[in-house]
């Protein structure tokens, strides 16, 4: 199996950003933990952040090419205002699970919508980083 891990603007700046609400990994952290976790299960797992809407669709629309299975995306603050990733995972063949390190219907009313749930065929949301291990397990079968 081969799974795309996408990660949204700010995410590059996990550990030291309001560690009370995104928790204190980094996102270096947290993408070593998802590589172990892959390379244990004989899959192969590449991990991209980008602060770039433009990028986040190259890389979607390059997975298509690329024969990726599955994508694990946190599209970040683009969950709430970009139909561009969304339009993009809609033409993804593969699994698409969406990440949220915090819950966000406990947050901003602003936050409580996001356009990429509904390609989104698994979210997990509130679980700090767990939630991108939990997401790797289910695209995995060990859950």
């Amino acid at each position: 199996m081969n799974i795309l891990v996408l990660h949204g603007p700010n995410l590059n700046l996990l550990g030291t950003r309001e560690p009370d609400i995104y928790g204190h990994e980094t996102l270096d952290d947290i993408n070593q933990a998802l590589t172990r976790q892959a390379t244990a299960a004989g899959a192969t797992l590449d991990c991209l952040q980008s602060n770039h809407e433009g990028v986040l669709v190259d890389a979607i629309q390059q997975a298509r090419l690329d024969g990726v299975d599955a994508i694990i995306i946190n599209p970040a603050a683009y969950s709430h205002t970009s139909v561009a990733i969304l339009d993009a995972l809609k033409a993804f063949d593969g699994r698409v699970i969406e990440v949220h390190l915090s819950n966000i219907h406990q947050r901003e009313a602003f936050r409580h919508h996001s356009w990429v749930s509904s390609r989104a065929d698994g979210i997990v949301a509130g679980l700090g980083s767990q939630g991108y291990r939990l997401a790797l397990a289910s695209l995995l079968g060990t859950v």
